[in-house]
Order: C-alpha cells, then sequence, then structure tokens
C-alpha cells in the first residue's frame, strides 16, 4: 500500500465535514418522532426517530442539537402555540442542517420547529383517543352523575405544595355564606411524565372509600401551562369516567379543554373557580330549604287565618243553630207529650184483648172441664199415670172425679 494512499481518522472525518458542507449546504424541513429531548446548560439535546407504520420497526435514527440561541426563541413560542412541552413520543417538523465534527461526529442543528405539524399529530391522538372512549361508552358517564344536595366531603387530588390547592381550600372556608365543607387531599403529580399514574393511583385510594365523600376535585395552579400532555391520555381518561363520583377539574389552563376536562363531571378553569362552583350548589340548596320554609311558613299562617275565621264564623252562628234546634226539639217533645195517653190507651186494649185470650185458653185447659164431662184423672204420687208399666204390685194410686177422689191399690 502506497503511503499517500493513507488517510488519519481526524483526516478523514475533515473529509466527510467539507464534502457534507460542500454537497449539504442548504436547511432541510425533517418529519421525526422524538425518541429522547432533553435540556442541558441551555442547549437542547434530541434524538430523532422514525419508525416503520406496520412494524414500528425503526429505520432511521439520528442525533440533533437546539443550541441556546435559537432554543431561548423556539421553545417559548412552541409550547404557547401547542400548549406543550417538548418531549419524548411527539412528532415534530423540524428546520435543520447537517453538521459534522471531526471529533464528535455527525448531528442535525435544528435552527426552527413548526408546532402547527405537532398540534395536528396531537389532535390526532386526541380524536383517536375521544373516539375508542365513545365505542366503550364511557365518554358521557360522567355527565349522568349529579352531585349530591349536600355535597360537602370533598376528595382533592393536587399537588400539596400547589398554590391553588391553598387558594382552593381558603375559597371554601372563607366562604360569605358560612357554609362549611371537609377538604382530604390525596397528594399527586401534576405536571410532567408522572402525571397519568399519579392521579389514577390517587383515584384507586379514594374509590376504596368512595362511600366517604360527596365528590372529587381534581385541581393544579401554578405550573406551567406546557405542562398539559398527561392530562391527555387513554388510561386517565378511562379512570375518571367510570369512576363512581362525580369530578369536577380545575387544572388552571385557557387553551382547548384536555381530555379530562371532557370525560368529567364539570371543568371549571382555576381551583378558585372550582370552590365556587361547590359554594354556589350548596348555596343554591340552602336557598331552596330556605324557600320551602318560607312557603310552608306562609301556607300554615294562611290556613291558621283560615280557619280562625271559620271559627268565628261558627262561633257567631253557635247560639241562633241552638235556638233553631231547640224549637225543633221542643216541638218535637211536645208532640210526643199529646201523642202518649193515646198511645197508652192503645196499648191497654190491647194488652186486655191479649189477656182475655189467655184467659179463655187456660179455661180451655182447665182439667176441671174434663171431669165434668165424666173423664177422671189417675195420680201416683201426684203424677198422672200415664202407662200401666208405671205401676207395681202394692202401689197406692188416687183416682180424682167430677165430684170426689178414690184411692186404690193395685194387686
Amino acid at each position: 500500500m502506497k503511503s499517500e494512499e493513507r488517510l488519519t481518522l481526524f483526516e478523514l472525518n475533515r473529509l466527510v465535514r467539507e464534502t457534507i458542507e460542500c454537497e449539504m449546504p442548504h436547511e432541510y424541513w425533517v418529519e421525526a418522532e422524538l425518541s429522547e429531548c432533553r435540556e442541558s446548560k441551555g442547549h437542547c439535546y434530541m434524538e430523532l426517530i422514525e419508525k416503520d407504520e406496520k412494524t414500528a420497526t425503526p429505520i432511521a435514527k439520528a442525533p440533533a442539537k437546539c443550541w441556546s440561541s435559537k432554543w431561548t426563541l423556539v421553545r417559548p413560542y412552541f409550547e404557547r402555540t401547542t400548549g406543550q412541552r417538548l418531549v419524548a413520543g411527539m412528532k415534530v417538523l423540524l428546520k435543520v442542517y447537517p453538521q459534522f465534527h471531526e471529533a464528535f461526529g455527525f448531528s442535525w442543528i435544528v435552527t426552527d420547529i413548526d408546532p402547527t405539524y405537532t398540534l395536528g399529530d396531537m389532535a390526532r391522538k386526541r380524536q383517536e383517543i375521544i373516539r375508542q372512549l365513545k365505542e366503550e361508552g364511557v365518554f358521557d358517564l360522567q355527565k349522568e352523575l349529579s352531585l349530591p344536595l349536600f355535597c360537602q366531603r370533598i376528595a382533592v387530588i393536587s399537588s400539596e405544595t400547589a398554590a391553588g390547592y391553598g387558594d382552593f381550600c381558603n375559597q371554601l372556608s372563607d366562604n360569605p355564606y358560612g357554609l362549611q365543607f371537609q377538604t382530604w387531599l390525596f397528594p399527586a403529580t401534576m405536571q410532567g411524565e408522572g402525571v397519568e399514574q399519579s392521579i389514577i393511583q390517587a383515584l384507586n385510594h379514594i374509590n376504596a372509600v368512595c362511600e366517604d365523600f360527596d365528590c372529587v376535585v381534581i385541581i393544579r395552579g401554578g405550573g406551567a401551562t406546557s405542562d398539559m400532555s398527561g392530562f391527555d391520555t387513554l388510561a386517565l381518561a378511562e379512570n375518571v369516567a367510570n369512576f363512581p363520583l362525580p369530578i369536577i377539574t380545575g387544572i388552571g389552563h385557557d387553551r382547548d379543554e384536555s381530555i379530562l376536562d371532557m370525560v368529567s363531571h364539570m371543568r371549571v378553569k382555576t381551583p378558585t373557580a372550582a370552590a365556587a362552583l361547590l359554594i354556589d350548589h350548596l348555596k343554591h340548596v340552602l336557598d331552596a330549604i330556605n324557600n320551602c320554609q318560607n312557603s310552608i311558613t306562609r301556607s300554615v299562617q294562611q290556613k291558621l287565618s283560615t280557619l280562625q275565621v271559620q271559627l268565628s264564623t261558627v262561633s257567631e252562628a253557635i247560639p241562633r243553630l241552638f235556638s233553631i234546634v231547640k224549637t225543633r226539639q221542643e216541638a218535637r217533645l211536645d208532640a210526643i207529650r199529646q201523642k202518649i195517653p193515646m198511645l197508652i190507651e192503645r196499648r191497654l186494649i190491647s194488652e186486655h184483648h191479649r189477656l182475655e185470650i189467655l184467659e179463655e185458653k187456660v179455661k180451655s185447659l182447665d182439667p176441671q172441664l174434663l171431669l165434668k164431662r165424666g173423664y177422671s184423672i189417675t195420680l201416683f204420687n201426684g203424677k198422672a199415670v200415664r202407662d200401666p208399666q208405671q205401676l207395681h204390685q202394692g202401689d197406692e194410686i188416687e183416682t180424682r172425679l167430677e165430684k170426689g177422689t178414690i184411692i186404690s191399690k193395685v194387686k
């Protein structure tokens, strides 16, 4: 091998750099997925990847860097537009140019990011999650629940140190109506990659004792508006949609609703708005009770007034009615007194006639009449003898005739 054909590694790498700079002098828009994204000393370091659409197998990889001079401009614009931070798994459209360094190798240098491309991808993912929730029939389950009339026992999912949690509790306790609420905090991560699992874990803890609560409030305050990706996941949405208690969300952002907001029972913008909602709900119940109390009081008063009028009318009518009744009864008694002699006379005649009939019957049954006709009566021990078998030899019998009595002895 001839010596002039040899190259050192540095020389070879410099040749590659010069070739790239010569052959690829322009910037290019490239579609890719972020498999890694991290910040260090103001710069952003990314790992770009492309996967096969059918198998999801990586078919291309490359590192990319966005220097701080560009990153300080690109990042705020991207986050304001999308409401998201750049995170692994996100699809992006980057403006890049190639760079090859003799010591550090190849990298794409990012000069711009198109947030509308990412928004489109995020929208597609959101629509896919919404479609799946509707197919499962759970998208509107929370809307079918209702807040209890006396919704005072509140399970709160929030970061313990979040300013929004303190605002929520203060708003409830200092309400102008003196309404009483009890809150229990179930701490959870409310920003970053751990949001989904942390909130699901808190929901599981509440579900184990759900009979102790009237509703659940998920609140977030003081965090960056770009940390919202954790609220747009299928697993979290399914857990919230199927939860047995009504869930109110107040996760503090002004962009379009998150999927968590969509499936919850009710969505408000901020923790204080969630507190105001609960206060207004209970105040409405209190007003309804007071209205019912006033209505009952008025009804009772009207009824008493009516009864008093009726009682007064009756009181005034009693003497007149008594006089009428007295007159009628006196007339009735007079009529009865007039009828009594006649009735007594009729009764006496009737009873006299009845006695005559009985007298005739008694006379017709007098044994003396039978004796006068020639009949006799035989007595044994004072009783009439009807059957000779009643008598025995030696018995003394008495025979009564019209004009005397015969004593005989049975032989």
